[in-house]
């Protein structure tokens, strides 16, 4: 073990980019300060960009990519850092690529944010877990909508933040209930063309606009609201609910897999099977 961190800090791995800062302050320490200081919110800016969007598990799979450079760095696997080198050398530009939606939007928030809006800048929203109670709500308003065959399309976040979308809709972050559910798919709302979101328990935003999939083995017989379901479940891990404006079917997409024929019974199961783990952790 001793070998292996003599060369991970003496040999092709080096951690000079960290030190090096910090060897000589100057006389006026205070620019230095300063200068970490700007550095320290540059990283956590970075944080809060990736906290709220997919963007976060890519970045924690670049974090397992460096970490294996490093190693492999370490116990001279040469052909190993050879890849890994080359792939870092083209590294900035593949990620402007992955992220040109996200570094846009990015630089358009930045450009039209206001003083006043500053002081709102690090403050988390309170996260639950979909309680018992809101589950029922989403499984009556969901079998009332089945009824009376109402088109609607239902999202319950889980850990896979999709902020992206959230920002097409328009925020409420009201109570869940099945009388708010049923009022905001209704076919003369405003917003009854787009889709919901749940997120921490509550009804967030409305009228959103998710990513269609482009699967060519969906059934052809389906709309736009099953493929949207389907296009924002391979994604993300969040499960959305589908109720059809023709037949009135009950379906449910996840992880790229869309279930159809639910009753509201067989659908309250199929919430607890995907949404158990987290409501048994309370």
């Amino acid at each position: 073990m001793k070998v292996f961190f003599d060369k991970l800090f003496s040999g092709g791995f080096s951690f000079t980019y960290f030190s090096t800062p910090f060897e000589n302050f100057r006389a006026h320490w205070w620019r230095d300060v300063l200068d970490i200081l700007a550095i320290a919110v540059l990283l956590f800016a970075l944080y809060l960009f990736i906290r709220d969007r997919r963007a976060g598990k890519l970045v924690i799979g670049i974090g397992m990519l460096l970490a294996l450079y490093a190693a492999s760095a370490a116990l001279d696997m040469y052909a190993v850092r050879f890849v890994f080198s080359t792939f870092f050398s083209y590294g900035i530009i593949v990620l402007v690529v992955i992220f040109q939606p996200e570094i846009r939007a990015a630089m358009e928030r930045m450009g039209s944010i206001s003083f006043r809006g500053l002081k709102t800048i690090g403050v988390e929203s309170k996260t639950t877990v979909l309680s018992p109670a809101a589950m029922d709500a989403v499984v009556e308003a969901v079998k009332d909508m089945s009824f009376s065959k109402t088109g609607a399309l239902i999202v319950i976040e889980q850990g896979t933040k999709i902020g992206e979308y959230i920002r097409t809709g328009t925020t409420l972050n009201a109570e869940l209930t099945p009388e708010l559910l049923r009022a905001v798919f209704f076919d003369k709302a405003p917003l009854h063309d787009g889709a919901v979101i749940i997120r921490g328990g509550r009804l967030y935003a409305a009228g959103c606009y998710l990513p269609l999939s482009e699967k060519a083995d969906i059934f052809k017989g389906l709309g736009t609201r099953h493929r949207a379901a389907v296009g924002l479940s391979e994604q993300s891990d969040s499960v959305i609910i589908v109720v059809s404006e023709e037949t009135g079917t009950i379906s449910v997409a996840y992880n790229g897999e869309l279930f159809r024929e639910f009753t509201s019974v067989s659908l309250r199961r199929k919430l607890w099977e995907l949404l158990g783990k987290q409501n048994d952790a309370v």
